[in-house]
This record gives C-alpha cells, structure tokens and sequence, in this order.
C-alpha cells in the first residue's frame, strides 16, 4: 500500500498524525512520517505532498500548533505539537473509528 492511492489515508491521516503526537510528543514533518511508516510496518510511506498539507489543515483547526526548532541533524525544523482541542478531537475520532470497525467486523464475518 502507498499514500498514491488515496482511497487508502482518506479519513485516517488525520488521526494517524494526531495519535502520534500523543504518543511521541512533538515531531518535526520528517519523524512523523518516518514513525508512521514505522508504525504501518512500511505499508504507508507519506510523501510530502500528502503530509504537509494535512498538517496545515490539523493546524488550521487548532488539533495541533507549530513551533520553529532544531531537528537531530542539526537543520532549521518546524516541531508539530497536539493542542487541548487535539486531544479531544483524538477522543473523538477514536470512538467513530472503534464504531466503524465493530459494524465492518459483521459484514466481513463469515455468513452462518
């Protein structure tokens, strides 16, 4: 799976990029994208065409802020951190998607 085919983020990158703030603490682009691959066990491998965007839009719905700062490598970075409103939007999305996969789970049971 790649980020290419975007039936495969639609609706998820949101929180997948939220989650790992909550669990990581602030990241600059390249580590969030490096720990989601890690997480997906390589199936997602975000470009940045599909990552920085969605970060604009968190950040522009307050889920998350940005502050300027220096990476591991020594390099100018902009550090994305989760915001109280980011939190609860992570509650949220989390019951939404624990809803989806109980209904999916009956429809992919074998029938009998």
């Amino acid at each position: 799976m790649s980020t290419r085919d975007p039936g495969i983020l639609q609706g998820t990158l949101d929180l997948m990029v939220l989650r790992t703030l909550e669990t990581m603490g602030p990241q600059h682009g390249f580590g969030l994208a490096k720990r989601i691959q890690q997480i997906s066990g390589r199936a997602l491998d975000l470009n940045q065409g599909t990552l920085y965007p969605a970060l604009l839009r968190l950040e522009q719905r307050g889920w998350i802020e940005s502050r300027w700062g220096t990476s591991d490598a020594n390099r100018k970075a902009k550090f994305y951190h989760l915001t109280r409103a980011g939190r609860k939007q992570i509650a949220r999305e989390s019951q939404d998607w624990e809803r989806t996969v109980a209904l999916m789970e009956r429809f992919l049971r074998p029938a009998g």
